[in-house]
C-alpha cells in the first residue's frame, strides 16, 4: 500500500507490526532503488517499528512512493498494481504510475529468466542496479515517457523531484527530447511553458507563428533556440538520410511542473482540442459548414511526427541563401558550435552560451553548453559555482564520478546515525547516448571518456547568471591560488608537497584520462 504521510504514529505502528511479521513477507515496490531502501531499513532497525518508519519516509522523499506490498506472481503483481493505480491516481500520475508497475513487472520476468542461465550478466546488472541505488542524480529510458510513431518519438522525462527530493531545486524545470526520422513534419503544437532547444544532431526548418504572423528558419547540429510560451512551433526534418534529433528543456509558467502540449491542426491522434467544443459553436465561430469542420479536425490519427513527400519538404524548407525573408536568420538561434571554444586542447574542448552573447536565454537564466572530451580523456574536476546542470550523453561512451554530501547524509540517517561530521558519497555511473545526470550547484564532478571514440554532452546550466566554473586540477586551480601559509594550514603538511600534487599538472580543464578509460574497480 502507498504510505500517506497523513497517518498517525499508532496506525503506522501497527501497520509495520503485521507488514514485518511474516518471513515470507517482503516488499515490492515500483522502483529497484526504493525496493533496496526499503529492506535495508527493515535489516537495519527490525527491532525498533519507530524507526523503520523514519526510514520508510526517507526512502519514500529519495526514490518515490511503495505502490505495492505482496509476494505474488509476476502477472498478479502487475495486475494488482496497476489497478491500484487506477484507484488512486489520476491523469499523467496514473499513466506514470502503470508504467512504473509494468517496468516492475520486467524486471521481475527479467530475474527469473536471468536465474535460468543469466550468469554473469545477471551479476553485472544487479552490481549496476545497486550503484544506481545510491544515485539519484542519473536518468535512463526507463525514467522517460515514450510517445512512439512509425517516424519518430517524443520522449518525456519524469519530473526531476519525482527521482529524489534532492533535485526539488529544478522543480519547476521538466525536459523533452524529439526524434523524427528523415523527411518528417513535428505537428503543430503550442506549449504552456518556455523553452530552450539544443538540435543535438541533424538539420531541419523550424516554424513559429504568433500573433497571426510566421517566423520560418533552418536549424543545424549545434544550434540553441529559445521558444516562448504559446508559440505555435512545428518542425521539418529536412535530411534525406539522418535523423533530426533536439534536446528541450522546459520552464512550466501555468501550473508548477506541469506542462501541456496544446494541438489544434491535428484530428485523433493525437486529440484536437478543437474537438473538445460543441460542434455548432465551433463551426459558428469560423463561419465553416459543421460537417466540413469536423472532418478537418478528425482525419490526422498518424501520430505526433508524421511523413512528407519530397515536393512538401522542398516547399517547407526553402534556403536561407534563396532571398527568401521569411528565411533570415532567426534572432532567436545562435548555433554553438560556430563560437570559438571557452577552453580548448587536445583532449577536449568546451563551447558555451548565456544571456550576455545569447540575450534571448536572460529571462529564463540558463546557459546552454557542449562539451566534446577527447577519446581516453578526462574533464574536471570542477564545481559550478551558482548552476545546477543538466546534462544529455549525445554520443561516445564514459563514465562520472561526482561528490555528493547530501546522499552521504540520507544514508547516515537511514542506518540511524547521528553527528555533525561532513561525509561525501562517490556518486557513479557509466554514460551512453541518451542518459541524463544532474550535477547540482557546488558538487565537484569528474568525467571520463572511453577509449574508442570522443565522449559529446549537451548540457542546460540553470541558475546561470553570475555562475563561474572552478577548476580543483590543472592550470588556475583553487589550491595553487592559495598563499603558501593556507596551504600548510589546511593540508597540515609542508606547502612544498602540497605542490608537488596540485601544481604539477599544466593543462587546463581537459586532462589525459586513466589508462585503459574503464571506471575503477
Amino acid at each position: 500500500m502507498a504510505i500517506n504521510t497523513n497517518q498517525t504514529f499508532p496506525f503506522l505502528l501497527l501497520s509495520f507490526f503485521f507488514f514485518f511479521s511474516s518471513l515470507t513477507f517482503s516488499p515490492v515496490v515500483a522502483n529497484r532503488d526504493l525496493e533496496l531502501c526499503v529492506r535495508r531499513c527493515w535489516v537495519g532497525h527490525k527491532s525498533s517499528p519507530q524507526k523503520v518508519d523514519e526510514c520508510f519516509q526517507i526512502c519514500e522523499d529519495t526514490h518515490g512512493h511503495i505502490v505495492l506490498n505482496s509476494e505474488v506472481e509476476p502477472e498478479k503483481q502487475l495486475r494488482q498494481c496497476q489497478e491500484q493505480c487506477d484507484r488512486r491516481q489520476q491523469g499523467e500520475k496514473k499513466e506514470q504510475c502503470r508504467q512504473q508497475c509494468q517496468e516492475t513487472y520486467e524486471r521481475r520476468r527479467g530475474k527469473e529468466e536471468g536465474g535460468r542461465g543469466g550468469g554473469e550478466k545477471k551479476d553485472n546488472q544487479q552490481e549496476e542496479e545497486e550503484q544506481q541505488e545510491q544515485n539519484p542524480y542519473v536518468f535512463q529510458d526507463k525514467h522517460f515517457i515514450t510517445t512512439q510513431s512509425n517516424e519518430g518519438r517524443v520522449k518525456i522525462l519524469q519530473k526531476f523531484h519525482q527521482r529524489s527530493r534532492l533535485l526539488r531545486g529544478l522543480e519547476n524545470y521538466r525536459f523533452v527530447s524529439i526524434e523524427a526520422n528523415p523527411q518528417t513534419f513535428v505537428l503543430p503544437a503550442h506549449l504552456d511553458a518556455e523553452a530552450v532547444l539544443y538540435v543535438a544532431s541533424g538539420r531541419g526548418t523550424i516554424s513559429l507563428v504568433r500573433e497571426g504572423k510566421r517566423e520560418s528558419f533552418n536549424i543545424n547540429h549545434g544550434d540553441v533556440v529559445r521558444i516562448s510560451a504559446g508559440t505555435t512551433l512545428y518542425i521539418i526534418n529536412r535530411d534525406k538520410n539522418k535523423k533530426l534529433r533536439i534536446a528541450k528543456l522546459l520552464q512550466p509558467v501555468s501550473l508548477p511542473d506541469e506542462f501541456q502540449a496544446y494541438y489544434g491542426s491535428t484530428g485523433e491522434k493525437p486529440p484536437s482540442f478543437f474537438r473538445a467544443f460543441s460542434p455548432e459553436l465551433l463551426s459558428t465561430a469560423l463561419k465553416a459548414d459543421q460537417d466540413k469542420v469536423q472532418r478537418a479536425i478528425s482525419q490526422q490519427n498518424k501520430g505526433v511526427i508524421v511523413k512528407a513527400s519530397e515536393q512538401q519538404i522542398r516547399a517547407l524548407t526553402q534556403r536561407e541563401e534563396s532571398g527568401n525573408p521569411q528565411f533570415k536568420r532567426s534572432k532567436r538561434v545562435f548555433n554553438l558550435l560556430s563560437k570559438e571554444p571557452s577552453i580548448s586542447n587536445r583532449y577536449g574542448r568546451l563551447h558555451e552560451v548565456d544571456a550576455n552573447e545569447f540575450p534571448q536565454l536572460q529571462d529564463m537564466d540558463v546557459a546552454v553548453a557542449y562539451a566534446n572530451i577527447t577519446k581516453g580523456a578526462m574533464q574536471g574536476p570542477f564545481f559550478n559555482s551558482r548552476s545546477t546542470k543538466i546534462a544529455l550523453v549525445i554520443n561516445g561512451e564514459g563514465y562520472m564520478e561526482m561528490a555528493c554530501p547530501h546522499v552521504a547524509q540520507q544514508q547516515q540517517q537511514q542506518q540511524g546515525q547521528q553527528g555533525t561530521i561532513q561525509h561525501y558519497q562517490r556518486i557513479s555511473s557509466s554514460l551512453n547516448p541518451g542518459k541524463i545526470f544532474v550535477v547540482p550547484t557546488g558538487h565537484p564532478i569528474i568525467l571520463v571518456s572511453g577509449n574508442n571514440r570522443n565522449l559529446e554532452i549537451a548540457c542546460f546550466d540553470v541558475n546561470a547568471e553570475n555562475n563561474w566554473r572552478e577548476a580543483l586540477a590543472g592550470d588556475k586551480n583553487t589550491v595553487n591560488a592559495m598563499e603558501k601559509e593556507a596551504k600548510e594550514l589546511a593540508f597540515g603538511i609542508p606547502a612544498r608537497e602540497v605542490d608537488e600534487v596540485f601544481g604539477k599538472q599544466n593543462e587546463r580543464f581537459f586532462f589525459p584520462g586513466p589508462r585503459g578509460g574503464r571506471p575503477p574497480a
